[in-house]
């Protein structure tokens, strides 16, 4: 598998133990298995912890983690994706420790250990019905008795959370992050099955005890995250290209017509040379990224939509391509092939698609050009 960017010898070795356990203990016959429930991947999420140390891997050592960052999610998430794995690491690591993180706090740094060995799975509620995709628009509400109020939507990898992380207002409109437990009183859950097998849920609160995180406007905070879990996503999408590539080339050149491979064919070729060009432009602009994630706000949000906008490309080219090279058993529940397509499909829609990321682009052009 070839790199995002190029590997410390930490990174390399952490990369290799990492795909090794991958096909030992999470290879594609036993994707099925590891869908079946939410709380079927709890054995995996055991194994990443205990037999790995991965989910500390970007964790502060305070918190029983490696020291780390955010080139350790993206290798980390770049294997899971090459091995197709359904497992919530990006909600719970990247996310939800990343929010707790910075948040600081007796109880976060609590959870953050337990992030570490693998007994807390944090994950943030934040997009609301009205909202659509907008972090900023919420109506719920955390009075000052400590009660929730309100509804969240499509909330990722929510079946399979310890805690979560609800965004709600409170009395003086403030945007405050509350500590909820999924089986406190007062929540109606709905799970969602969504295309590509994995699981989330439509949560609503009625008078449900929380515990506030922190104090003052956690806004910024979302948005930093949010960059993070986008641009991490796009190391997913790499690594489930780079998978789809590899076993769309090993097919035509065993699946003959006219008694020749149809690797021979002109027609193919082009498109094989297409679906290369596209990963290999979405793998320099998602590494090119991460040097950019330090920047002010508006960069990184810039820099992030605009590697969204190239992957979101690149995962149609190399999904499509994909699956009409394999004919109609290209969609079929035996290869993984179609179960890379319905990943890279709903990764083209991450955080509101491409027409919402050119927006941000546009929106960060315009400003340039009043400010010159």
């Amino acid at each position: 598998m070839d790199p995002i960017f190029q590997l410390d010898d930490t990174q390399a070795l952490l990369q290799g133990s990492l795909q090794r356990w991958l096909n030992d203990h999470a290879n594609f016959d036993q994707r099925a298995k590891l869908l079946a429930a939410p709380g079927a991947i709890q054995p995996l999420w055991a194994g990443l912890a205990e037999q790995l140390g991965l989910l500390g891997a970007a964790l502060p050592e305070a918190a029983g983690g490696q020291g780390g960052g955010l080139a350790e999610h993206l290798v980390i998430l770049q294997a899971l994706g090459q091995a197709l794995l359904p497992e919530p690491y990006t909600a719970c690591v990247v996310t939800g420790a990343g929010l707790l993180q910075r948040l600081g706090g007796a109880t976060a740094q609590r959870l953050l250990a337990g992030v570490a060995d693998g007994t807390v799975r944090p994950v943030l509620a934040a997009l609301e019905p009205a909202g659509r995709h907008h972090i900023d628009q919420v109506a719920s509400r955390l009075g000052a008795d400590g009660r929730l109020t309100g509804r969240k939507t499509l909330v990722r990898a929510a079946p399979q959370a310890t805690h979560w992380l609800v965004s709600a207002r409170d009395d003086s409109g403030t945007l405050r992050l509350a500590l909820v437990l999924p089986d406190a009183a007062g929540i109606t859950r709905r799970d969602l099955r969504l295309a590509d097998g994995s699981w989330a849920s439509e949560l609503a609160f009625d008078g449900t005890p929380a515990e506030a995180l922190q104090d003052g406007d956690v806004l910024p905070l979302l948005q930093q995250v949010a960059d993070e879990a986008l641009l991490a996503t796009g190391a997913e999408a790499i690594g489930v290209m780079q998978r789809l590539l590899h076993e769309t080339l090993d097919y035509v050149r065993q699946r003959k017509q006219f008694g020749v491979a149809i690797a021979s064919f002109q027609v193919t070729q082009h498109r094989l040379a297409d679906m290369h060009t596209a990963l290999l432009q979405a793998r320099a602009l998602v590494g090119a990224t991460l040097a950019a994630m330090g920047q002010p706000a508006a960069d990184r949000a810039r820099a992030v939509a605009s590697c969204q906008v190239q992957v979101a490309r690149a995962a149609r080219i190399v999904g499509q391509s994909a699956v009409q090279l394999h004919g109609g058993m290209g969609m079929t529940e035996e290869l993984a092939i179609g179960h890379g397509f319905k990943r890279l499909t709903l990764i083209e829609q991450h955080q509101g698609g491409l027409a919402v990321h050119l927006q941000r682009v546009a929106r960060w052009q315009a400003a340039q050009a009043l400010a010159a």
